[in-house]
């Protein structure tokens, strides 16, 4: 939205009509020139900007990935650890409980024989 420039009255009837004319013209297109030098510089450090900012996502989802996938190795562990430490209490615990059976049993097939 450009602002045009206006002198006063006794500008122009200084100057006159064509050169006061000729210079709000001037002055125009340089607030125009400047106008459109500062918004592509606005633009080129938005573009910058926007560079940066998308590099910095970029690093923050590497790091967030990295520190997923640490976690889901450690987690992997541990169930590990945790699935091996049941199938030896459940070795153990088959174990007794066939010895218990066993146990049992003979008495009661004795008893069944006798009876």
């Amino acid at each position: 939205m450009p602002v045009t420039a206006k002198l006063s009255k006794l500008f122009y009837e200084r100057l006159g009509e064509q050169i006061a004319d000729e210079l709000v013209g001037w002055f125009n297109a340089v607030d125009a020139t400047y106008r459109n030098d500062l918004r592509e510089l606005n633009e080129l450090n938005f573009a910058r900007f926007d560079a940066k900012l998308e590099q910095r996502f970029a690093q923050f989802e590497l790091k967030v990935e990295q520190r997923i996938s640490a976690l889901e190795l450690k987690w992997e562990a541990r169930f590990a650890e945790l699935e091996a430490k049941m199938e030896r209490r459940f070795a153990e615990q088959s174990r007794w409980l066939f010895a218990a059976w066993a146990t049992l049993l003979i008495p009661i097939i004795g008893l069944w024989f006798r009876g």
